[in-house]
């Protein structure tokens, strides 16, 4: 719910270092490259140079598969490799998709349109119109950041359409309406924008008018995050046609209202650029504003946060419960729950095929898939053969298109496993969808990707910690099957912790090859007096699934927000003791990495926790706590947090403010804070303070890295992700073995 405003200000702490927040400023950046050429200096060597050539390598793989989305008749896909660097937009046939050698048609070519135009640009994604999928909106960045510009490309010409729309870069959300309208979310001045720096006003905005010229037709507060807008436009089903606008109070907190399109066209069908229509045709779904609300056709889907009560009816958090549109256009909304979770499984996402509602559920961080039947009662049926310690995702394929309407992609992956895309069918093999009884047929593997770094030898287990308080956390570990229990292995700790995010099993060939791939030539030495770490021993990687996440749903997340935030660091510290019991390795061998909010837990574990670390790698991270809110995108992540500026918050938030933990008496280990210059979500001032804090103190072995592009990934292409992740990895290996 909407918090009013601190009535008792927090006391502001002293800071040195506010002259780095200058982010773009001749002396700062002046500070950057001197830093940039120690750490340069320091790390990149012929085994940086190879773990860089081979991550970059496997980036550029031409046997990655090429994950495609169907709009009409084609199948499209981004594609970087070497020759693509910043990457091709391109489309291709069924029959050719599903050959060994699929044939593609370029439509942009990322690299020759930044040449030509003279700005960098990095793709953001692509739209295309359901009418006659003949255009598509692009969205590019000038430098990988959030902020992007949007273009109106055609499909036949392959051009960008002269006079078409064109929205200059900002943090810009947009739908199509019809052929001539779109609804966009954008800026257009100061007060266009939420205190989040995200858009607060929705406009329809014809083609051909200015966006400033066109109408608001929804906004939200300037304190709350943002407005989001979406559509559901079916050719085939016009009468269907909606519109949506979500205001998102903060990260968790959200009203969905809706429009039936057909309320705004006139006789000709046209939509209406009138506001006043628009203000009075919006239909609010009236539910709680933790309750996530999704409107497919004549069904509402509601997941709430906490425990929902209306009336007689009862939906537990996490849960998903199920509603007819008329009852919530009447606002007599009765839900029926449809899934309860439990104390072990989770529902994670749910899939719309025309006829069937998939959902993902994880079950101790498990894949599990559910076909719900929503003709027969929303019975359900649980699809066989997911393999264990593996993540398997689901999607519709075309639901708009009767040859492909209940037909689904498979996707599986684990930490050894390369990923495979299967293609299968929810229609029942005893009948047409919808009738009771039979089983559903097998998917076909239709692409595999190949082995990029060498797992033979290698296993995947899942353990538990127990966390301070008694929880038990789960954490998955990969490591040698001949594994020596004897503390002597270098070992990785990996994990994020926040905003209900789940981390699960992937391949990951940048890990496998940056980590797993190493092995000591010893006997190697670490920091001064740590000791040894044995010959041939291969680096072992943890996945740690604290709270904070969503691997067991709200309740997981809600337990580790604001005031309670220490339990992440808790359950972290308690994986981290947990394998120096069980003898996996010591705290000299021990490592952690993390970035955004996970750069914020492996601050915590610098900062609260250097005991039980040899080296910590800190990636585009918050660390200072304070000043979060005043900085880039920081505003929107107070409900997570709390708010700094607020005495009674600050008293919690600053326990776990690295910047403001430091101890100069303190015995640190080794550090690398990296960020990039045109990361406008968490931004880089954050590394940069921390890191001139820390020197400014005295203290040994930390080390800074900013990248000029990349925005939040700190990776505008494959050459700036391979450099960025093997920059980490190299740091880490040589602060734990000496090598």
């Amino acid at each position: 719910m909407r918090k009013e405003p601190p009535t008792d200000i927090a006391p502001t702490p002293h800071d040195e270092n506010l002259w780095l927040e200058d982010i773009h400023g001749a002396e700062q950046m002046a500070w950057v490259k001197d830093q940039n050429a120690k750490t340069i200096d320091r790390f990149q060597d012929e085994l940086f140079d190879s773990i860089a050539g081979d991550i970059r390598t496997a980036l550029d793989s031409e046997g990655k598969i090429p994950m495609v989305a169907k709009r009409g008749e084609h199948y499209f896909n981004f594609w970087r490799d070497t020759a693509n660097p910043k990457g091709l937009w391109r489309r291709t046939t069924w029959d050719s998709y599903v050959s060994d050698s699929p044939e593609w048609e370029a439509l942009i070519d990322v690299d020759e349109l930044g040449a030509a135009e003279g700005t960098p640009w990095v793709w953001a994604g692509a739209a295309v119109r359901r009418s006659d999928y003949a255009r598509a909106l692009i969205s590019l960045s000038p430098d990988g950041g959030d902020a992007h510009r949007v273009r109106e490309f055609d499909l036949v010409t392959k051009s960008f359409v002269t006079g078409g729309f064109d929205l200059p870069t900002a943090k810009t959300r947009f739908a199509w309406l019809d052929d001539d309208t779109i609804l966009v979310a954008t800026e257009t001045d100061e007060d266009s924008l939420t205190t989040s720096s995200y858009p607060r006003q929705a406009r329809a905005l014809k083609r051909g008018q200015a966006v400033s010229d066109a109408p608001i037709v929804a906004e939200v507060p300037r304190d709350h995050v943002a407005i989001f807008v979406g559509s559901d436009v079916d050719p085939t089903q016009a009468e269907a046609d909606r519109v949506f606008v979500i205001d998102a109070i903060d990260f968790f907190n959200t009203c969905l209202s809706f429009i039936d399109l057909d309320e705004l066209r006139d006789g000709s069908g046209t939509i209406s650029a009138d506001a006043s229509a628009w203000e009075s045709a919006w239909i609010v779904v009236d539910v709680p504003t933790d309750v996530e609300v999704d409107v497919d056709r004549e069904f509402v889907l509601f997941r709430p946060q906490s425990d929902w009560h209306r009336n007689d009816l009862s939906v537990p958090a996490g849960g998903l419960a199920v509603a007819d549109i008329a009852e919530v256009r009447a606002g007599t909304i009765a839900p029926r729950v449809i899934f309860t979770p439990d104390a072990r499984t989770a529902l994670q996402s749910w899939t719309w095929t025309r006829d069937c509602l998939v959902l993902e559920l994880l079950a101790d961080v498990q894949s599990e898939l559910v076909v719900l039947d929503p003709k027969h009662d929303f019975s359900s049926t649980r699809l066989p053969g997911v393999p264990a310690n593996h993540m398997v995702g689901l999607g519709a394929v075309d639901r708009h298109d009767d040859a492909t309407a209940n037909d689904y992609w498979l996707f599986s992956t684990g930490f050894l496993t390369p990923s495979t895309l299967s293609y299968g069918s929810l229609e029942r093999s005893n009948g047409p969808t919808g009738s009771r009884g039979g089983a559903f047929s097998v998917p076909d593997i239709i692409k595999s990707a190949p082995a990029l770094f060498p797992s033979e030898g290698f296993s995947v287990e899942q353990h538990f910690a127990t966390s301070e308080d008694g929880t038990r956390i789960p954490y998955f570990q990969i490591a040698d099957s001949a594994l020596v229990l004897d503390g002597s292995n270098p070992t990785l700790l990996d994990g994020y912790g926040g905003f209900e995010l789940s981390r699960t099993p992937v391949y990951s060939p940048v890990m496998g090859i940056g980590w797993l791939g190493r092995m000591t030539t010893g006997p190697s030495h670490g920091r001064p007096g740590d000791g040894s770490i044995p010959a041939r021993r291969r680096g072992v990687y943890v996945l740690a699934n604290i709270r904070g996440g969503g691997e067991y749903g709200p309740r997981w997340h809600t337990s580790a927000m604001r005031e309670n935030r220490m339990r992440a660091y808790e359950d972290y510290a308690a994986v981290a003791a947990d394998l120096i019991d069980r003898g996996v390795t010591r705290a000299k061998n021990l490592a952690c990495a993390g970035g955004s909010n996970g750069g914020l837990l492996v601050g915590n574990m610098l900062t609260q926790h250097p005991e039980l670390f040899g080296a910590i790698s800190c990636g585009v991270p918050l660390l200072d706590m304070r000043r979060y809110t005043k900085l880039s995108a920081g505003y929107s992540w107070k409900a997570e947090y709390g708010d700094p500026d607020a005495a009674e918050d600050w008293a919690f938030i600053q326990t776990f403010s690295p910047y403001h933990l430091i101890d100069e008496d303190a015995d640190y280990p080794p550090v690398l804070f990296w960020t990039a210059t045109s990361d406008d979500r968490v931004g880089p001032v954050q590394a940069r303070k921390m890191a001139a804090r820390m020197q400014n103190h005295g203290i040994v072995d930390v080390w800074f890295f900013e990248d000029t592009e990349g925005g939040h990934s700190a990776a505008s292409d494959n050459r700036q992700a391979a450099f960025t992740r093997a920059l980490s990895y190299r740091f880490l290996w040589n602060s734990l073995t000496g090598e």
